[in-house]
């Protein structure tokens, strides 16, 4: 029989390169585009199975992928990949006719999964489980691949209480700052339990709007909604009799806690649009970085849901409270991904390794790890030494941080904004006039003179004197930002309203620190660059050096 031919659209070569080995090992034949030109191209002339096709690209996205694909005709089923910043994207997509949704970063089991919904019978056999031998472990050679190393007394107990209720069927919640490893621990906690052999599937609840997540945690019924063309089961479905690890509950829309409570109480759930009931059997390992119980003050999370899933809580110390992590993290990291990217360095100049410990890693075991794969890649340490002595150390108690700055893990990192950009005084600045444009639209460089000197002013010896600071001249005023909603507000909206505002003021603050250098902004505010692409378009920001080229 044939292989399963399975073609995979990405713009990163990383992506396209897990996919690929991943699917390869899986028993499929996989082919590879890196751009939407190119996979139409593809798809025009052969026959592929099944697509995997990201949202957000350049020149051509996903969406336009889609559509242009099944007005030609092409009826492969269409699995969408989506980053944070796809969710309304993966719901137009739905509409269009793709036929099921991933969020990034993937799993094993959730992708094979997905493409066995998509190919129903056709799909590969999975290796058998014998009865009483582990399964052998999926490798994920990905960059979201993790391991649990600690010598630390605090992640030794942690480890403890895993050992001790890993095979307990009860609900066990997960606390940390972003970036300390909840995910590892959820992926212990299953691997130690009798369920090890069944799946373990990860939401992240942050990652969907409040419709899709329903549906995806629930399934729906044909007919439920426009473009449910098919009966989908949801995730919990797919973890009968294994583990299903919620990321970032307390994102959760309050509806759907009502409907989760239900099924942790009862063990059932209806699909949307199911008129009958579905048993399940999935243990539930949820994370939050959020205080849930400030937010059941807030309104925003339900006190009832909280105990349910409180019977077990492990709270995983940040990495600043356990230096001595850090150095066995470090030669992890540098063999992982030393072998990936550089030959024969099997350890860090001692300068690096001296910085490493002195900082305070506010990004924690995530910001570690991706310091350790910019140093293999760059082979340079004087960069990252500049990079660490130039930001300093955090604070011994990392600031409480306000809600849109706790939330995804691949948004900002549970990490403090920098502060805003501060005028210099007007005796220090020299302004550089924009160049004018005449009717015909040709620049007048004559105009692009700088402002007579400001007089010297003798200072005191003992004064400090501002260095001379260049004002970038693309720093024009921005509009407004988006008026609020007409009628009344509930705190909630009031809540989501401010937050927005302080993201736009410390999106724009980045911006203007780097001169609109968006992907070094996004590296500073610790978030990728096509989430800051979607935040500086929801938040109204307008790039002066577009206007100006008007």
């Amino acid at each position: 029989m044939d292989r399963i031919a399975v073609l995979v659209v990405d713009d990163e070569e990383s992506v396209r390169t897990f996919l690929s080995e991943l699917l390869g090992s899986a028993g499929y034949q996989v082919r590879c585009a890196s751009s939407g030109a190119q996979a139409l191209e593809m798809l025009a002339g052969g026959s592929f199975d099944a697509v995997l096709l990201d949202v957000v690209m350049p020149e051509m996205s996903g969406l336009e992928v889609l559509r242009r694909y099944r007005g030609q005709g092409g009826n492969a089923p269409v699995v969408v990949l989506s980053g944070l910043t796809g969710a309304d994207d993966a719901v137009r997509a739905m509409k269009m006719g793709a036929s099921d949704y991933l969020s990034k970063p993937l799993g094993n089991d959730e992708l094979q999964d997905a493409l066995a919904r998509a190919l129903g019978t056709r799909a590969p056999e999975r290796q058998p489980v014998v009865q009483g031998v582990a399964p052998r472990p999926v490798v994920d050679t990905g960059a979201d691949a993790r391991v649990l190393i600690s010598t630390s007394p605090s992640m030794r107990r942690a480890r403890a209480l895993v050992e001790r209720i890993a095979n307990e069927n009860v609900p066990v919640l997960l606390l940390g700052e972003s970036g300390t490893g909840k995910e590892v621990i959820a992926r212990e906690i299953h691997a130690r339990s009798q369920r090890r052999g069944r799946p373990f599937i990860k939401v992240n609840c942050a990652a969907l709007p409040g419709e899709l997540l329903e549906s995806e945690l629930f399934g729906h019924e044909r007919g439920a909604f426009t473009g449910a063309t098919a009966e989908k089961p949801g995730k919990f479905e797919l973890a009968d009799q294994g583990t299903i690890f919620l990321d970032e509950i307390g994102e959760m829309a309050i509806r759907l806690q009502a409907k989760l409570l239900q099924v942790l109480q009862d063990e059932e759930f209806f699909r949307v649009g199911g008129k009958k009931s579905v048993r399940v059997d999935s243990r539930v390992v949820v994370a939050t970085n959020r205080d849930l119980e400030k937010e059941i003050a807030l309104g925003n999370f339900r006190e009832d849901l909280y105990y349910r899933l409180n019977v077990v809580a492990i709270r995983l110390p940040p990495l600043r409270e356990r230096r001595e992590d850090v150095m066995p993290l470090t030669d992890h990291f540098l063999k992982k991904y030393g072998r990936q990217y550089i030959s024969g360095v099997n350890e860090l100049p001692t300068e690096v390794l001296q910085a490493f410990a002195d900082y305070d890693w506010p990004g924690n075991v995530r910001e570690l790890e991706n310091m350790v794969r910019r140093l293999c890649v760059l082979k340079d340490p004087t960069l990252v030494l500049d990079e660490l002595h130039g930001e300093g150390r955090a604070p011994a108690s990392a600031p409480s941080l306000p809600t849109a700055y706790a939330g995804d893990d691949s948004v900002y990192g549970g990490r403090g904004m920098e502060e805003p950009v501060r005028a210099p005084p007007a005796s220090s600045v020299q302004v550089l006039e924009m160049p004018s444009r005449n009717v015909a639209g040709a620049t007048a460089l004559s105009h692009m003179q700088p402002h007579a000197p400001t007089p010297v002013v003798h200072e005191p010896l003992n004064s400090v004197i501002p260095a001379p600071r260049y004002v970038n001249p693309f720093d024009v005023p921005q509009p407004p930002p988006p008026p609020p909603p007409t009628g009344e507000l509930s705190l909630k909206d009031i809540g989501k309203r401010a937050a927005m505002l302080a993201e736009r003021e410390a999106i724009l603050a980045m911006l203007q620190r780097t001169a609109w250098n968006k992907r070094r902004a996004a590296g500073k505010l610790r978030i990728s660059y096509k989430a800051l692409l979607y935040k500086i378009k929801e938040c109204g920001i307008i790039d002066p050096r577009a206007s100006a080229e008007l």
